[in-house]
């Protein structure tokens, strides 16, 4: 659904919301306004209403933009960390190979809540897709 323009809602007016806090929030899971209410349901569903402040988050677009920053990431750990190992000439190549694919799996699983937290958190703060104006 395309966000429309609102040519009412004026955002100079609106006060500013702290972006480094908001995606600090995100990231630990909480909600980006309060802080003390949770951002997740189960796995990685986005609540569409914090327990604690009643803010509304069923606004985000967290779409694939935590997956893109997933994969960036553990792209550089995980080639960083093959350099390494085959330069070190530690391990076999078959098991730098295993150790690779175990850590980007693990980090991978570990980095999502968090990223997408994080992207929700920002979008918040920015208002953005209906985080702010009459929507709010």
């Amino acid at each position: 659904m395309p966000v429309e323009f609102n040519p009412e809602f004026d955002q100079s007016t609106e006060p500013k919301r702290a972006v480094w806090r908001s995606m600090h929030r995100g990231v630990r899971g909480k909600c980006p306004s309060c802080g003390a209410g949770t951002v997740f349901d189960r796995g990685l569903l986005v609540v569409n209403q914090c327990g604690h402040c009643g803010e509304e988050l069923h606004h985000h677009r967290a779409d694939d933009l935590p997956a893109y920053l997933n994969i960036f990431i553990i792209g550089h750990v995980v080639v960083a960390m093959a350099i390494l190992l085959m330069d070190a000439d530690i391990v076999g190549m078959w098991s730098v190979v295993a150790i690779s694919c175990a850590t980007a799996i693990v980090l991978s699983i570990a980095l999502m809540r968090p990223l997408k937290g994080m992207v929700v958190g920002i979008q918040w703060a920015l208002r953005m897709h209906g985080f702010g104006g009459d929507d709010d």
